[in-house]
């Protein structure tokens, strides 16, 4: 095969110097390899093994399981710190973790790319981060219907909460207005206002398909923000 553009997602120890990894790559999706070497101090692979690396690889096998053929550096790793390291490790994390094996997935790829590009100005991150986390639920067939959940079109003068086993929109006394979702619908997401709005629709959309186990990018989060606000 030919060389292909990927990221690691995540690394752990497999037997004795190995290491397993998860690669999200252009035109596979998310890859499960054996990285021979990957473990060993002073190697190669592992110094390459790095988050937010651009990467060129190959790999071998017919099964889930991959074995890494060829690694190599294509570009310079993202400098993230703060907040900005807390979003790039959340990304890899739901990515590692929603991706079906071997699903193609090009724009999540494409705006994966673009999130590393932004994630080090504090001013595009949110809005970045959001059109990634779209990218992965058009991936899983999984993005809301704006609609009712008997189809009918959302009213700007009401609120709605999400109903997750449609993919649609339930009036509710509290919520969101409908015509901030229709704000969503359209695309308008630098409209002013809509932050706080669109950070609500993807954690309601993309909560099913998470299951139950917290994510540890999320609790690090919070613990940032727990030390900023201690007196």
């Amino acid at each position: 095969m030919s060389p292909e553009p990927a990221f690691l997602l995540h690394r752990r120890p497999y037997r004795e110097t190995s290491a397993l990894v998860d690669l999200l790559t252009l035109d596979h999706g998310r890859v499960r390899a054996v990285a021979h070497g990957g473990q060993r101090p002073g190697s190669k692979s592992r110094q390459r093994l790095q988050p937010f690396t651009p990467l060129f690889v190959t790999w071998q096998g017919s099964r889930d399981l991959k074995r890494l053929t060829l690694m190599e550096s294509r570009g310079q790793t993202a400098l993230l710190a703060g907040e900005g390291l807390l979003c790039g490790l959340y990304a890899n994390e739901i990515a590692t973790r929603l991706l079906p094996l071997e699903l193609p997935a090009p724009d999540v790829f494409a705006f994966y790319t673009a999130l590393l590009e932004a994630l080090p100005a504090p001013a595009e991150r949110a809005l970045a981060l959001r059109r990634y986390e779209w990218a992965l639920l058009e991936a899983l067939e999984a993005t809301p219907q704006f609609t009712t959940p008997e189809g009918s079109v959302l009213d700007p003068q009401l609120r709605y909460r999400f109903d997750a086993p449609n993919r649609a929109f339930m009036p509710a006394e509290r919520g969101l207005d409908g015509r901030t979702l229709r704000y969503i619908e359209q695309g308008d997401w630098q409209h002013e206002g809509l932050a706080n709005a669109l950070k609500a629709v993807m954690r309601a959309a993309l909560a099913p398909h998470l299951g139950t186990t917290v994510l540890r990018s999320r609790e690090l989060m919070l613990d940032l923000a727990r030390r900023r606000h201690r007196p």
